[in-house]
């Protein structure tokens, strides 16, 4: 099959970005039926991901080209966060983005399709699913490597970390991070830490923008934030904080 001669192949292949993963309904809304699918399929012109997935042939293509494909083909409720949104944005402690977990978040019941859980992206990918805070709040879209990613901001990314900590992410790492995060806008904190469900996660923020020192703070309101009553236990055998009642590792604690 020449490409000279079959225009909606042209066509296909002059919208179709380098990197980016190619859904069924992507192809319908280019008028490419599955019949012709097939036949660029036998023609190699593309190559198949796993079902209703493709790429262009001797494409590279990594997981922000899926990821993109999820949030804007199929239109899933999926958004990149924590630590990786933290690096797009430049904010992590760390360099990332090597052979670092991928983190993305969605709702509950929200389902990732098979092609996507099944490819080897390079990076292994966590998925977390999880209502402790409210869908769409504070997720912009971000330019990464060419693809147009929805992801969290700042201020919703740190609150992730903190989601996952000390099970999936380092305290300590957390801390390190929020050090540098002098920029926190407040009305955005403000929103995030009062619509959080984790009683958790906002002490465990409130905590470490205190040790911080981050201006952010004192222009919270707290009675507007609710903290819950009791302690909480972070880590078991650790440092008691009377302030906002939890349990901490003792390297955090001790970390100046």
């Amino acid at each position: 099959m020449s490409i000279t001669t079959d225009k909606k192949l042209k066509n296909l292949l002059e919208h179709w970005p380098s990197g980016l993963v190619a859904t069924s309904p992507w192809f319908k809304e280019l008028s490419i039926s599955g019949q012709l699918v097939q036949r660029y399929l036998k023609s190699g012109w593309i190559e198949s991901l796993g079902r209703g997935a493709y790429k262009k042939t001797n494409d590279k293509i990594n997981w922000y080209g899926g990821l993109a494909s999820l949030q804007q083909q199929l239109l899933l409720s999926v958004h990149l966060g924590g630590a990786t949104a933290l690096s797009v944005k430049g904010s992590a402690h760390y360099v990332r983005l090597g052979k670092e977990r991928v983190f993305l978040f969605s709702a509950l019941d929200q389902k990732l399709p098979k092609w996507f859980l099944d490819y080897d992206w390079g990076n292994p990918i966590e998925f977390v699913k999880t209502s402790f805070l409210p869908e769409g709040l504070s997720i912009k879209i971000c330019e990464f490597k060419g693809m147009n990613i929805k992801t969290s901001s700042s201020e919703r990314a740190i609150l992730e970390c903190l989601y996952l900590s000390p099970k999936k992410f380092d305290l300590l790492e957390c801390y390190q991070i929020m050090e540098g995060l002098t920029t926190l806008r407040p009305k955005v904190i403000q929103e995030l830490l009062s619509e959080c469900s984790s009683i958790r996660v906002k002490r465990l923020f409130l905590y470490m923008a205190d040790k911080a020192g981050l201006p952010v703070l004192k222009y919270l309101n707290l009675d507007e934030i609710d903290l819950g009553k009791g302690d909480r236990v972070i880590v078991k055998n650790g440092v008691y904080n009377s302030k906002y009642k939890i349990s901490l590792p003792k390297e955090l604690v001790d970390y100046v």
